[in-house]
């Protein structure tokens, strides 16, 4: 019994120093990342821009925006027609063909007025550090609004000026979003940790291809 008791104490001393690691990297990361992206507002506010760029979300089955895409779409929209930017920048994942996230948001963005030669989509946009970095490498984008709910601006801005961008954010929290909104809020903490591994390995996005500069015709951005 006694030679027990010496390995529970150091395995429980063991355990004890690994989670308290794990504590310690969260709150880190967490603080990096809220203090490097802090900037963002309302329409109103925003400075101007070269681009909105306009984070993907979940699409329904039958290929309509959910409630927090409806209103980042109706967000990036409000900036273009306040003459805020210059174009739109729709960057979500259509990695399926049943699976469309882009083109729901250009069909949002059409139906509110703003010019189909004014919205380019990058289907290529699976997270939102593979959207900031295909948004400065790919459209070579200078400026941007990046738009999205509160949980999430701090990260998308902070990524976006690791990837090279003046970026400023704009929150897109026109409604409540319940259980879907309190999921996301909880798991933010662990995705500032992914977004500062990321940075800090200088991750490449799955996809990057041929330019396509945002100073263009939006038509060759299609897919």
């Amino acid at each position: 019994m006694r030679s027990r008791r010496p390995r529970r104490r150091t395995l429980v001393a063991i355990v004890g120093a690994l989670v308290a690691s794990g504590v310690l990297l969260v709150a880190v990361a967490n603080a990096v990342v809220l203090l490097g992206g802090e900037g963002s507002s309302d329409v109103t506010d925003a400075p101007p821009a070269q681009v909105a760029l306009l984070l993907g979300a979940k699409v329904e089955p039958n290929g309509r925006p959910s409630a927090m895409l409806r209103d980042r779409i109706a967000v990036a929209a409000d900036l273009y027609r306040a003459g805020k930017v210059e174009r739109v920048l729709a960057s979500g994942d259509h990695g399926r063909t049943d699976y469309d996230e882009v083109n729901a948001m250009k069909r949002g963005l059409l139906a509110r007025g703003v010019p189909a030669r004014d919205v380019f989509t990058d289907h290529a946009g699976f997270d939102t550090w593979s959207s900031a970095v295909r948004a400065r490498k790919v459209f070579r984008v200078r400026s941007a609004l990046v738009v999205t709910q509160d949980f999430h601006l701090a990260r998308a801005v902070w990524l976006a000026r690791r990837a090279g961008l003046t970026a400023h954010g704009v929150s897109a929290d026109l409604h409540g979003y319940g259980r879907q909104g309190m999921l996301s809020q909880a798991r933010e903490a662990l995705a500032r940790v992914k977004a500062v591994g990321d940075v800090v390995r200088d991750a490449q996005p799955r996809y990057l291809g041929p330019q396509v500069p945002i100073t263009g015709d939006a038509r060759a951005s299609a897919g």
